[in-house]
């Protein structure tokens, strides 16, 4: 009878167990805070903060990751120093051949980029006779060849960075590396329009 009894009473205590747990509702949470935290609104007010809304501005001198500071300001005499002084920070190791010309890999991700961003005003080879110029959307691209121009790597990448006259910026579109191999391209093209 003892037997009977013990099986009984494990039989008992597991059918307990079984009939309360349910599996359409949850167990139970200790820390509730870690599985359902609260979310901010941007703009919401909060008393977490001095300002008392939640968005912030970034601390003075902070660089976003990824980025460079640039330091010619988008005036004319930023243009004008940037044409002067800027020059390709691209590590000589890392994408340029022996004679510090850039490999053939570097230029060809710079004409792809150009192709997507540039060539549908500038033209493929550089010479203002884009799409958009052949179906008289814009008029008046200088081809990178005009001697009035006198482009160099400086104020290519500045122009890209902040945009001159009736091109708008492209800073969005491509990161630094980026810009950088598309100045290279452009100076190739340069190169071609010369020589010919």
């Amino acid at each position: 009878m003892k037997v009977f009894g013990k099986i009984g009473m494990v039989l008992g205590v597991a059918a307990i167990v079984a009939s309360c747990h349910d599996k359409r509702s949850p167990n139970y949470q200790f820390m509730p805070d870690m599985y359902e935290p609260i979310s901010y609104e941007t703009y919401q007010e909060s008393s977490a903060f001095r300002n008392g809304i939640v968005a912030q501005l970034p601390v003075d001198g902070t660089v976003a990751r990824g980025h460079m500071p640039y330091e010619y300001p988008n005036t004319l005499e930023g243009y004008a120093a940037a044409k002067a002084n800027l020059k390709n920070p691209t590590p000589i190791g890392e994408y340029r051949n022996a004679d510090s010309t850039f490999t053939d890999d570097y230029l060809n991700e710079g004409k792809q980029l150009y192709g997507i961003y540039c060539a549908v005003c500038h033209g493929d080879k550089g010479d203002g006779q884009g799409i958009l110029v052949e179906r008289e959307k814009l008029l008046g691209i200088p081809s990178y060849d005009d001697s009035g121009r006198a482009i160099t790597e400086g104020s290519i990448y500045h122009v890209i960075r902040y945009g001159l006259n009736a091109m708008g910026s492209y800073a969005n579109q491509v990161n630094e590396e980026e810009r950088w191999k598309v100045v290279e391209y452009v100076l190739t093209l340069k190169q071609d329009l010369e020589n010919k």
